[in-house]
């Protein structure tokens, strides 16, 4: 009797059962072939036909692939697997996994035309790495530190695209938030200072210290911590500092063209200048200097000029001599009775005095304020074809005006 004892197809002998062999034996054989079959493929406990051809169960043992390449989904060769088509993981948290855990590199490469790029993990350095070829640890543009750190690197330029880029530093948690800048001899940052709410510029590496320049949080002070602030770079062009006001806009800054430091309203220098300063240091006013009633202490005047307010003619009537107008008057007595007032006077304490330049004051009648204290008691004879000057002041905001001729019938 020809039977082996076979439980997979391997065991089994294929010249058995021989002629000579029992009906019997052929009986034991059938059963033991469907035991075979049972626990070789023992994975088959549905009743849905199998419908893959041989070819396509070739296909399944990448060691043996087969010979129609358009049709195959994988192919092997050297010990590289490839896939002909995309990769779909699925499943509540799919995954896959890179690497066994042993000491060596795993990358995912992507085989360009003319560069090729990688993502990998550099078992050497514990980092994650990204950049160009297919050696992990070279030509590296990114890394992030697998120390604990979870420190990124950039080993190039970074350019952020799009119509609104936007870099977010931070996680709204209260902690200092940084750009730093790792200097040969000194470092530099840019932080969001979350004790103090300001954002600072300073040395170093650490917000809040060595601070060069900080903007408070709602934005209404910003503060610079160093003596000294250089507007230009020594080059041929105007420098200056611009207040942008609501209705109207300042400058302060250097004329180039001039080589002089102008103050003025408006941004452009060279237009509507207040004060210029040349290199000699001699300052321009461009305009008159109000200083409400207060002091200059100990000027010293060459060339100056006092404004005139020229009434013209007169008579007839009542004209004020407004002070603010002018500290020299001239007027012309023409026809009728003429009334003059006087208005506007400095405060009491202060001395206040102009002059009154009188063309043909005598040809009519001329009344004085009441307040007009005159030398001698009585107001002088004036010229009735002729010019009389007269000086007035006063120490008392007006209540008594000293008047005096300082010259009569002048010719």
């Amino acid at each position: 009797m020809a039977k082996e004892t076979a439980t997979y197809i391997s065991q089994l002998v294929a010249t058995n059962p021989v002629a000579s062999d029992s009906v019997s034996v052929g009986d034991d054989h059938l059963r033991m072939l469907k035991t075979v079959l049972k626990t070789q493929f023992s994975g088959l406990t549905g009743t849905t036909a199998i419908s893959a051809t041989e070819a396509e169960m070739n296909y399944l043992d990448i060691a043996t692939l087969g010979t129609s390449a358009d049709s195959k989904v994988l192919t092997q060769a050297s010990g590289v697997v490839t896939i002909a088509g995309d990769v779909v993981v699925s499943g509540t948290t799919p995954k896959v996994t890179i690497g066994d855990a042993g000491a060596e590199d795993s990358m995912l490469a992507f085989d360009g035309n003319a560069v090729d790029f990688h993502v990998s993990l550099d078992d050497t350095a514990d980092d994650l790495v990204i950049g160009t070829g297919t050696t992990a640890g070279t030509a590296t543009a990114i890394s992030i530190d697998g120390g604990g750190t979870l420190a990124t690197t950039f080993y190039g330029d970074v350019v952020m695209g799009g119509t609104t880029p936007k870099l977010t530093i931070g996680d709204a948690g209260a902690e200092d938030a940084m750009l730093a800048f790792d200097g040969n001899a000194l470092d530099f940052h840019i932080a969001l200072d979350d004790t103090a709410d300001d954002l600072v510029i300073g040395t170093g590496t650490a917000a809040g210290t060595a601070t060069l320049i900080s903007v408070n949080g709602d934005g209404s002070e910003t503060k610079f911590n160093q003596p000294k602030i250089t507007l230009g770079d020594a080059t041929a062009e105007d420098t200056y500092l611009n207040f942008d006001g609501n209705a109207q806009d300042f400058r302060i800054g250097i004329d180039d063209g001039t080589d002089k430091l102008e103050i003025g309203a408006g941004t452009a220098h060279g237009t509507t200048t207040a004060i210029s300063i040349d290199s000699a240091a001699d300052m321009t006013i461009g305009g008159y200097i109000a200083c409400a009633d207060e002091q200059i202490r100990r000027p010293e005047f060459i060339d100056y000029a006092e404004a005139v307010n020229a009434l013209g003619d007169v008579g007839g009537g009542t004209d004020a001599i407004d002070i603010t107008a002018g500290n020299v008057v001239t007027a012309t007595v023409s026809t009728g009775t003429q009334t003059f007032t006087f208005t506007n006077p400095s405060a009491t304490g202060k001395a206040c005095s102009f002059t009154l330049i009188l063309t043909n004051g005598g040809s009519q009648t001329v009344n004085w304020p009441s307040s007009v204290d005159w030398a001698g008691g009585d107001a002088p004879s004036l010229t009735s074809s002729g010019i009389d000057i007269l000086t007035f002041t006063t120490v008392d905001a007006g209540t008594i005006w000293y008047g005096f001729a300082a010259g009569l019938d002048m010719g």
